[in-house]
Formats: structure tokens, sequence, C-alpha cells
């Protein structure tokens, strides 16, 4: 047994039900279809039988109606000897085959109502069929669309980008650290004597009278 036991039940289903009741809407609706398909491919072979079914009849009844034609030749030929007992029995024997011509003939009537009822139901079932695989189409194009809505926002606002901007704040820290720690290196030096900066003074003359002097021996060099 399959979500539609019979082909009625699948023409009077309500889709949204069924999609709005599952738990995975995408499942439900593969298994719908398939369900359909399959059904479709037993009404079709039933109604294959069914014409089959109607020709092979036919071809008895062109059988029996030439029986009874037989039958009529016979009747008239033995009444033409005279022998009316035989030509009575042939025109019983006519009548079976007409009978039977009857019988297979409403037989044929009961199909063709069977093959409308048939057609009616693939051409509902085929609706029905490409309603759900439109179905099909927009509920994968949502989830897939909610798929990466989903992955963008895990993105930009889940625990691994919150963790990632965690960590640039610490390298922050460190580099505000760092530059702090430099800056109060200098902070406290003690100022320099009065002598350090006459010791400087004379060590800056002698640097600039010996770059003089470097300069006036370039000079006669050249």
């Amino acid at each position: 047994m399959g979500i539609f036991s019979r082909t009625r039940d699948i023409i009077a289903a309500n889709f949204t039900d069924l999609l709005d009741k599952a738990e995975d809407p995408a499942k439900m609706i593969r298994m719908i279809i398939l369900e359909m398909e399959e059904t479709l491919v037993e009404v079709r072979a039933s109604a294959a039988r069914t014409i089959a079914d109607q020709k092979e009849m036919r071809r008895h009844i062109t059988k029996l109606d030439s029986l009874q034609e037989s039958w009529t030749e016979k009747a008239e030929l033995a009444l033409s000897k005279g022998r009316e007992d035989l030509a009575k029995a042939a025109l019983v024997e006519k009548q079976k085959a007409a009978d039977m011509a009857h019988q297979l003939g409403g037989e044929i009537t009961v199909l063709d109502e069977a093959l409308k009822s048939s057609e009616e139901d693939i051409n509902k079932l085929q609706t029905k069929l490409r309603e759900a695989r439109t179905r099909q189409n927009s509920i994968v194009t949502r989830l897939e669309t909610a798929h990466n809505r989903y992955k963008l926002r895990e993105m930009y606002a889940g625990p691994k980008m919150q963790d990632a901007f965690s960590r640039f704040e610490i390298m922050e820290r460190r580099v505000d650290m760092a530059e702090g720690r430099a800056e109060v290196a200098g902070m406290g030096a003690p100022p320099k004597s009065l002598e350090e900066e006459i010791a400087e003074l004379k060590s800056a003359e002698k640097v600039e009278a010996e770059l003089a002097a470097m300069k006036a021996r370039v000079g006669k060099d050249g």
C-alpha cells in the first residue's frame, strides 16, 4: 500500500494539506509523485488491456456473424429439401450465435464506458502530476534559498564569525599593550646634566670640524 491506495484517492487528494502535515515536505512530495507515476502506469496498462479485449470481442462477433449466415444457408438448404426438422435445428444454432454476439456487444459497450472513465482518470492524474511536479520545483527552490540564507547568517552572525572578531580584538589589545609599554619606557627618564649637555656640544663641534677639514681636502684633490 502506498500513500494512495486507489486512483480516486489521488484525484481527490489535497496536496497542500498533505504537505502541511509532513515533517519533510520535499520527501513527501517525492513519494507523492512516485505513487502517482506508478498509478498512472497501472491505469494506462489497464486501459490497454481493455482495448485488447474489445478487439478480440469484435473479431469474435465477426466470426459469429459469419456463423449466423452459414446456419441461415444451411436452414434454407434443409428446408428446400423438405427437411424442416434440420432447418429448425440450424435456425436454433443461428440463434445461439446471435445471442452470443449480442452478449459480446453488450460487454463491449460496458468496456467502452470503462475506457471513457479510464481516459478521464488519466487526464486528471496527469493534471495532478503536473501540479505535484510544480510544487516539487517550488519546494526545492525554497529549501535551497532557506539553506543559503542560513549559511550566510551563520557566516556573519554565527559563533565562528564572532570567535574570529573576538580574536581580532585580542590582537588589537596586545598591540595597544605593546605601544603602551613603549610609551611608558620613555617616561621618568632623568634629565641631562649641564656637563653632559656641554660634552655633547664639544663632541658635535669636533665632528663638524673634522667634516669641514674633509671637505677642504676633497676640494683640493678635485
